[in-house]
């Protein structure tokens, strides 16, 4: 079995198990976090120079069902500059009902992908790597996604760098694996995130509680880092 059919088992059974309840974007904890990493996107722009982001060309492998480039057009993205990838066909045809007619969304294996070298000026990943078990594979993906990257332009990657002791379907990728998977890459990165089972429950007590326990780096599980491909 190829990597491509076992990472579709790791969501069938992500799936099944009925954990979708935790993810609710209504849901306070959810709320937050998701907010923590929009305010991270932005401080990405204004200190490396992104802006003007109408212009900005942008690629998501793995967009799921599109939440990531819908936010991006919020902030000022054009839909006609965006392309999404995803391997599920349900997720892919959800971004397609989501996102603007103007943003194209391509089904498949994103190592497959038949688009101009050095076409995009960011190339996006979020929580994707971390289902690909398969070390050839992440750095085949690695390596594709680089490939797509204009001189100048860079990779914006957003995963969790811890393993996760309930979810073998899953693994952290931690910052040394990200350098190895680009050695060619300029990385930039921020620990973002409070752990979401701690998340979960100091925020049952009070939102405000969130900002209180995520002032500590190592209650942090994930990373958002800039890999700038040089010119």
């Amino acid at each position: 079995m190829s990597e491509v059919d076992r990472v579709r088992e790791r969501y069938s059974r992500r799936k099944q198990a009925e954990t979708s309840s935790l993810y609710i974007p209504t849901r306070i904890d959810v709320c937050l976090s998701t907010q923590e990493k929009e305010r991270a996107i932005i401080r990405w722009i204004n200190n490396y120079g992104i802006a003007p982001v109408e212009s900005k060309r942008v690629l998501e492998v793995g967009c799921g069902t599109g939440t990531n480039l819908l936010y991006l057009i919020s902030i000022g993205f054009k839909p006609e500059n965006l392309i999404a990838n995803e391997l599920l066909e349900e997720r892919a045809n959800t971004a397609r009902n989501r996102l603007p007619n103007a943003t194209r969304v391509i089904c498949g294996d994103a190592t497959a992908l038949d688009l101009e070298r050095e076409s995009f000026d960011i190339v996006l990943q979020s929580t994707v790597f971390t289902s690909i078990l398969d070390n050839q594979f992440q750095q085949r993906l690695a390596d594709k996604m680089w490939s797509l990257t204009k001189p100048g332009g860079g990779v914006l990657w957003y995963d969790f760098v811890m393993n996760n002791p309930n979810n073998p379907d899953v693994r952290g990728v931690p910052l040394r694996r990200i350098r190895e998977l680009f050695p060619d890459g300029k990385i930039s990165s921020w620990r973002v995130t409070l752990a979401p089972p701690i998340n979960r429950r100091v925020t049952a007590v009070h939102p405000w509680l969130y900002s209180l326990f995520n002032c500590i780096p190592l209650l942090r599980t994930h990373v958002l880092c800039w890999i700038e491909k040089q010119e």
